[in-house]
């Protein structure tokens, strides 16, 4: 008897997971990668530190499976809406599972099982939620939640005795102790902070997204400059991002494709490279050197040479600017 255990990084997939391992029902842990789930300032794991995790804390090989593609065709328009902001939690845990259901005969699983709480999540995890959830993944009863199974109706590998029930846990709510102190008797140990950390519920990161959205710029490429910089819309068809520090400067630099253009200082100065993406006129490159200097060290001066590229080329152009006004650029500022 098998089961695919969907893995999200967190420890309350661990821990079902686990349930279920400990009954002595083999376990495929599955994760899947999106674009939005792993964000360096909430502590979430990279895709090797969670098979690490699974590694450690289950002695199981974790297989990982790209979604990125269908997530952001889901994006466009939720089926179930979205939450505070540009998570669609529902949509995005059906998905999830109905492609863990298409797996589950090339795996030889009887069942998939998740780490979803009753009540934890205001959105997704409410009773209804649950049930329609297990119904449209087309997963019905072959779905068990083990840290709340005793809470919901029983499922099939419980009715049918694959699993004891009785083994199975009443988690309720947004409280994380029961969790914590579960995880201390399992000897589960190196699992990423609780709270999480998608992307989609920040509320800057998700005016950047419908700005992608709205002017038909979705991709994945796009995507990955949303996670870093400060971003501004110069155009319809212009955005230009400027970075905050080195790490991200440098970040800018290898993200940048054919066409873009990239804005530097001088070696007497010190600031920013920004990346622009997009449709690039003399104004337009002349805004965009403007907003860079906004951010350089002028030294007193109150114009200074700025560096230009369109990227592959390797020559540089000369941009003389002075700083933006500060009340053009909030206008412009994502």
């Amino acid at each position: 008897m098998k089961a695919i255990a969907l893995i999200s990084g967190g420890l309350d997939s661990i821990l079902a997971a686990r349930l279920i391992e400990e009954q002595g029902i083999g376990v495929l842990p599955l994760h899947f990668k999106i674009p939005f789930c792993h964000q360096v300032k909430t502590g979430n794991l990279s895709d090797s530190k969670v098979a690490s995790l699974v590694a450690n804390n289950l002695g199981l090989k974790l297989k990982t499976l790209d979604i990125s593609q269908e997530f952001l065709k889901l994006l466009t328009k939720p089926k179930h809406g979205f939450g505070s902001n540009m998570n669609p939690c529902i949509d995005c845990k059906i998905l999830m599972l109905s492609k863990a259901k298409e797996l589950m005969q090339e795996c030889f699983a009887s069942f998939v099982i998740s780490g979803e709480v009753l009540g934890q999540r205001p959105m997704s995890q409410h009773r209804k939620a649950l049930e329609l959830i297990s119904q449209e993944s087309g997963l019905e009863n072959l779905l068990l939640r083990p840290l709340s199974a005793r809470l919901l109706a029983p499922t099939t590998p419980e009715k049918e005795g694959w699993v004891d029930r009785n083994r199975l846990l009443n988690f309720n709510g947004r409280s994380r102790r029961s969790q914590i102190e579960l995880a201390k008797n399992l000897k589960i140990t190196n699992y990423s902070n609780p709270a999480g950390g998608c992307l989609l519920t920040d509320p800057e990161f998700s005016q950047r997204l419908k700005d992608l959205i709205t002017h038909k710029e979705l991709s994945i490429e796009n995507v990955e400059l949303l996670k870093i910089g400060r971003h501004f819309r110069i155009a319809q068809n212009t955005k230009l991002v400027v970075g905050r520090n080195e790490k991200e400067n440098e970040r800018i630099f290898n993200l940048a494709r054919e066409n873009d253009y990239l804005f530097f200082p001088t070696q007497e100065l010190a600031g920013p490279t920004s990346l622009g993406r997009g449709k690039f006129n003399p104004d337009l490159l002349r805004l965009a050197g403007e907003i860079t200097c906004r951010y350089c060290d002028l030294n007193g001066k109150k114009e200074v040479d700025l560096l230009y590229r369109e990227f592959p080329e390797k020559e540089d152009n000369i941009l003389t600017v002075s700083s933006i006004e500060e009340d053009k650029l909030k206008s412009l500022r994502l």
